[in-house]
């Protein structure tokens, strides 16, 4: 027993010693890797993904010696360790600088603007290259990609451009128990205008049937063929299945004269967060600022709603000039206010255009230009130009008065009315319609558009059944139909 004791021992010692060293080696190893991996971290910093945004040894310090202890921090480092801080510090602001870049492509898809989230991710450059370098965003432009590839046509709701509708309104009624108070305009109110209430269960309906707004120039391109000549074309527009692109327009946003005490607003105005809004005057002539009008309400909607909207658009504001536009007279040019009224309407207009909105002419007078001579046509137009477009910028879309056209032919227009307004620059003319109608030739586009005024819903309510249900639009404030 003694012997085999003793002769066992050198064969355990050998054990240990054998364990000891595996031991030893494999804390090594473990130490080498950790400080390689310490090494490679500070000298490179994080790679480039969504889930590593923490820097290295950065630490929660909300105090006011947060900068003094960065600065002592740095005070201790080597120059090379401060170096490897720095381009830390320069990756960590790339990662976040594409990260926002990926939001906002995301957010302009949201108005179904593929292409121009697509072209935002191609055409960033980073230190290292272009964006064809950082995962993150190939693997979001790949994603974008794909969403684009299941858009279709129109949505898939319509074959052609030409089925598309351009709805439009008045001035909306802010307060029915003012328009609505039997006096010698209420009939024409209960014809012709649509009340705050209907306008929101409007666009509401509308949106949850899967209608978007897109702009009138969104319909059509000019293209030049081999012999160098110009023509408009259908446009492609491309949407999620079962959606449906339509156009919206407003007519006369200049607050008439005849319109005071009614229940409208009273002109356009900028709140003080610079979105446009409306003014309202009250019985004691004290004023009001809110939502009274359709290009508000639109706006916030869309802010709401960004897929109600393609690409941004909102609607065409068509604008006469004999009592100027937006709520100031600017057709009074030595009212001692004009110069500033003219530069007020300048930056509503500014802000207008920037949120999507855009402009056309109504004409000056507001006159039957089917009756009217040529040279009647052409003093309006010039006087429109003059006062009007001088400040809201040029247009070519031109919107008839009464929706009554210079020409009933079904072929191309002919007359000297025609050319008129084709020497002024207008390229799209509108007229009015009770269903979606249009004429693309190639020099210019003829559209009619559906009105959705009181008239329409209490006279010729089935011409509105495709749109939505009139029982649950019709305001109860309304009268029934007294003309």
């Amino acid at each position: 027993m003694t012997e085999g004791h003793t002769a066992g021992k050198p064969k355990r010692r050998k054990k240990r010693t054998k364990r000891l060293s595996v031991i030893l080696l494999i804390e090594l190893l473990v130490l080498l890797i950790m400080a390689g991996s310490y090494f490679l971290i500070t000298k490179y910093g994080m790679n480039d993904g969504s889930s590593d945004k923490t820097p290295i040894n950065s630490e929660k310090n909300d105090g006011k010696g947060k900068n003094n202890d960065k600065q002592n921090t740095e005070e201790e480092l080597s120059p090379e360790e401060l170096e490897a801080l720095r381009e830390q510090e320069r990756l960590m602001r790339e990662i976040a600088e594409r990260d926002a870049l990926i939001e906002k492509a995301k957010k302009l898809t949201l108005s179904y603007d593929y292409d121009g989230a697509i072209e935002l991710i191609r055409s960033y450059q980073g230190k290292d290259g272009g964006y064809e370098v950082y995962p993150a965003l190939v693997s979001a432009l790949n994603e974008l990609e794909k969403e684009k590839a299941s858009l279709v046509l129109y949505g898939g709701s319509y074959t052609s451009v030409t089925q598309i509708n351009h709805i439009f309104f008045h001035s909306l009624i802010a307060d029915t128990s003012k328009a609505f108070d039997n006096d010698y305009d209420s009939v024409g109110y209960n014809m012709y205008m649509t009340t705050i209430d209907e306008f929101k269960k409007m666009m509401q309906s509308m949106y949850e049937d899967g209608y978007v707004l897109v702009s009138v120039h969104d319909l059509v391109k000019l293209v030049t063929d081999e012999n160098g000549n110009t023509k408009y074309v259908p446009a492609e527009i491309y949407l999620p299945a079962g959606k449906k692109p339509f156009v919206l327009s407003q007519d006369d946003v200049s607050y008439y004269e005849y319109m005071e005490g009614d229940g409208f607003a009273s002109r356009l105005v900028l709140d003080d967060d610079g979105k446009v809004t409306c003014e309202m005057i009250l019985d004691d002539g004290s004023v009001v600022r809110g939502a009274y009008d359709l290009i508000p309400i639109l706006d916030e909607f869309v802010e709401e709603h960004p897929d109600f909207s393609y690409k941004g658009a909102k609607g065409l504001i068509a604008l006469t000039g004999y009592e100027g536009v937006l709520g100031y007279r600017t057709n009074e040019l030595t009212s001692p206010t004009y110069e500033q009224d003219k530069e007020t309407v300048k930056e509503i207009v500014r802000v207008m255009k920037e949120n999507g909105w855009e402009f056309a002419s109504h004409s000056y007078y507001h006159r039957n230009l089917q009756e009217k001579s040529a040279a009647f046509l052409r003093d309006d137009t010039e006087r429109w130009k003059k006062e009007v477009e001088s400040i809201i910028g040029p247009t070519d879309v031109y919107v008839f008065p009464f929706g009554v056209d210079i020409e009933t032919t079904m072929d191309h227009y002919k007359s000297e009315k025609y050319a008129i307004l084709k020497e002024a620059g207008f390229n799209f003319f509108h007229g009015v319609y009770s269903k979606p109608w249009m004429h693309i030739k190639n020099d210019y586009v003829r559209m009619t558009r559906r009105p959705l005024d009181g008239q329409a819903m209490l006279e010729f309510p089935e011409r509105l059944a495709d749109l939505f249900d009139l029982n649950e639009i019709i305001d109860p404030a309304r009268p029934p139909k007294n003309w």
